[in-house]
């Protein structure tokens, strides 16, 4: 057996928002929010995504969005670049998902916890070595839990979990590692047959059950975020701006000419005055462009004000 790295968006959303997918998600939020405790029975998942028509979704940032039993929405991402102000986009998502859950006239007493659950495959917080991290709205003195904690971030940096397979201790543990290493096995470990939902996510990521187009959708999306992850290092090892910028503009084109083969001068020329900043958000949202007119109308929106 070869399975898909659960990393990419495309293969993320597939095997924990799909139709099918509700048993897979609430195992998976049991164990990552609640330490593996059967709190959530049941869940509604927010625009599922139909396995035939996954290959032509758009959206890079929020992987998949659920309602909890309890009334509570998780928003849970998958990200494995470290680009400019990702932590900004996280808080950013978060508070407008709790304050959008108002309808005209409501009362504040509507309002449901927002939980953020954030996967990266880089690491985010160097005061630590723990790989899942929680935050909450606290008193800074004392430490006491906010009157209504109704914000909630987690993060599960993968980077820091080395655990090999005869490890693995829990259904933590376990979710963690085949969101890591799933590639890495060649059939489905007993440890993982044991968990009904684990073993389906397996069968789900399985290359044999997938179609010929997915799978090169999938290929796609690795080669792209590798070569977006060797820019990164790359301009971060630079140094200087000027020669991050020149190289980001080198290698934002080359993945444009790939894309959609010659680029008009009008759009090379704005790609020009972009900054690093910018320069690494398109790269992020490439992948996500059906033609040159949805890369204008980008460009636009990011470069307003100037």
């Amino acid at each position: 057996m070869k399975f898909i790295s659960p990393k990419t968006d495309f293969a993320f959303k597939k095997i924990f928002g799909s139709k099918d997918s509700k048993d897979i998600l609430i195992s998976f939020l049991n164990a990552l929010i609640y330490n593996a405790n059967p709190v959530i029975q049941d869940l509604e998942i927010i625009d599922p995504y139909n396995p035939g028509d996954v290959v032509d979704l758009k959206d890079s940032y929020l992987d998949v969005r659920a309602v909890l039993d309890n009334g509570s929405t998780v928003l849970i991402e998958m990200q494995v670049l470290n680009v400019a102000s990702f932590e900004k986009r996280v808080i950013y998502n978060l508070t407008k998902t709790y304050a959008n859950q108002l309808n005209y006239g409501e009362g504040y007493s509507h309002l449901k916890p927002a939980i953020a659950l954030t996967i990266t495959d880089f690491q985010l917080f160097d005061q630590t070595q723990r790989f899942l991290t929680r935050f909450g709205l606290k008193e800074k003195q004392e430490l006491f839990d906010y009157t209504d904690p109704e914000i909630e971030l987690i993060f599960v940096e993968l980077t820091k979990f080395n655990k090999k397979l005869e490890q693995l201790d829990n259904l933590t543990d376990k979710w963690i590692y085949f969101i890591k290493d799933a590639p890495s096995l060649e059939v489905i470990p007993l440890t993982f047959r044991q968990v009904p939902e684990l073993e389906k996510a397996m069968n789900i990521a399985n290359q044999a059950n997938l179609s010929v187009e997915e799978l090169e959708k999938i290929r796609k999306r690795e080669v792209f975020l590798e070569d977006q992850r060797g820019f990164i290092v790359k301009a971060k090892q630079e140094g200087r701006v000027e020669g991050r910028v020149e190289e980001g503009i080198r290698w934002t084109l080359r993945l444009l000419e790939r894309q959609f083969g010659s680029i008009p001068p009008a759009i090379i020329n704005q790609i020009q005055n972009l900054s690093v900043e910018e320069l690494e958000s398109l790269g992020d949202a490439i992948l996500d462009f059906n033609d040159l007119e949805e890369l204008s109308v980008w460009l636009q929106d990011n470069t307003k004000g100037r």
